[in-house]
């Protein structure tokens, strides 16, 4: 069906008013509309948003095709009220060339059901030792803008030099996975009270803080632009005020994950930054895996700066960091066991919980801001006439249990399951096509 008429829909948060999606783009936008051709879908108590898009997404394929693939993770995303995702580069092969880029932007456009735009390395392999093929991936037919090592730091601050100095040209991004490796070296969890209770190497909340300091003093020395990956620290946010201050071309994220779950997870302990929600749920144990992620979770008050930051607008976006791992990477000694969690079906919920019912807010910082970060033609425009119907729908009233075997993704390491969460997908649309109806994937 080519026509939907989305009626008594709030668009962000505004009255009640009806949607006609007409053959890939908002056709009307007003109360009372007829279309009798048309899917009727009963918008009554839910908020339409633009089309979620995240900006650190990881599909594992090619090489790890066992814990996702870019159609899984791409159901995954539509499931969560995206439609564009940006696909990091350390798959297997690395996508460090034109070739590579293009496999992962055809998978996502055969896979039809949120458009996938592939982030290229910065370095070969993810090595840190000479620059990937920068040029030839920007001029793909992936269009490659942004460029990360995610899961590895670019350390050498000359190779992280020639970097912004090269991706200038073209407009480009360096997104910094800001984690000094000789302050990190065999490193378990965050370094404070918990990691030394527990027994555990510290990861310092320094090793990142020093990165994002020189790596802005970079950026405002060559004129270039970058991204922070993943900020978790309060220092972080201190670092990225002061350079906003100066006009220094930086923008951030920040993944769901740590604007909620502390290090005490870690301990087995349910201290949540959201006090509700920990009445509804609790650690399964001490030293559980699922709770391993790089950056590591950090302590409530870098919790608190952190969403202040992203209230204000030093933390620009909030992105997933989705990681999927395969079992046999997440169900073993906690010193063996693969950092991430998977954050695509559940990151509408937390930021519902972390921002409120404050829709331009959600949408600024999921939708509108990340787009225009990515340069995504079509995205992140607010529902009206004649835009394309990219859009999702939300009931904020409903809530619902995290069962990690009902996710669409190939993985189950969420940290929330078993945790009730605010808010339903009720249904997303791609150029007017749903992915998502009555909270079922449509294919």
């Amino acid at each position: 069906m080519s026509a939907y008429l989305i009626t008594s829909v709030s668009v962000v948060g505004g009255p009640p008013t009806d949607l006609l999606i007409r053959d890939g783009v908002v056709a009307e936008v007003g109360a009372g509309l007829s279309a009798p051709d048309a899917g009727v879908v009963d918008g009554t108590g839910l908020v339409a948003l633009p089309g979620l898009v995240d900006l650190h997404t990881h599909l594992r394929e090619p090489g790890r095709e066992d814990a996702e693939t870019v159609e899984s993770g791409s159901r995954a995303a539509a499931m969560g009220g995206y439609t564009a995702v940006c696909a990091m580069a350390n798959t297997s092969p690395v996508a460090d060339t034109a070739g590579v880029v293009e496999q992962v932007w055809r998978l996502g456009r055969e896979a039809g059901l949120v458009d996938v735009q592939p982030i290229g390395a910065v370095t070969v392999g993810l090595a840190g030792e000479r620059l990937a093929e920068l040029g030839a991936m920007a001029d793909s037919a992936a269009r490659v803008r942004i460029f990360s090592d995610d899961g590895h730091c670019v350390a050498d601050p000359l190779l992280m030099r020639r970097a912004l100095e090269y991706v200038k040209a073209f407009d480009g991004i360096i997104a910094q996975h800001a984690e000094e490796p000789r302050l990190t070296e065999g490193a378990q969890m965050h370094e404070g009270e918990v990691s030394t209770r527990l027994g555990l190497i510290g990861w310092p909340a320094v090793a990142e803080e020093a990165i994002i300091a020189r790596d802005v003093l970079l950026t405002e020395h060559v004129g270039s632009r970058l991204h922070v990956c993943h900020v978790s620290t309060a220092g972080s946010v201190e670092v990225l005020r002061q350079a906003k201050a100066r006009g220094v071309r930086v923008t951030a994220e920040v993944t769901p994950h740590h604007l909620l779950l502390t290090d005490e997870a870690v301990s087995g302990r349910s201290e949540l930054a959201s006090p509700g929600l920990a009445n509804s749920w609790s650690p399964a144990e001490s030293y559980d895996p699922v709770f391993k992620v790089n950056p590591p979770l950090r302590t409530a008050a870098d919790i608190a700066a952190l969403r202040a930051a992203l209230a204000d607008g030093v933390i620009d976006v909030i992105a997933t960091d989705h990681a999927p791992h395969a079992l046999e990477d997440k169900e073993c000694e906690w010193a063996y066991a693969r950092p991430g969690m998977l954050g695509l079906e559940t990151a509408l919920s937390i930021a519902l919980d972390v921002l409120g019912p404050e829709w331009d807010l959600i949408a600024e910082r999921m939708s509108r801001t990340p787009a225009r970060i990515a340069g995504l033609t079509g995205h992140g425009i607010d529902p009206a006439p004649g835009v394309p119907a990219n859009l999702t729908l939300i009931d904020p009233a409903a809530h619902r249990t995290i069962e990690p075997a009902e996710l669409a993704s190939r993985s189950r390491n969420t940290p929330y399951a078993r945790m009730t969460l605010p808010g339903r997908i009720v249904a997303t649309f791609l150029r007017g096509e749903p992915t998502v109806l009555d909270g079922k994937a449509v294919k």
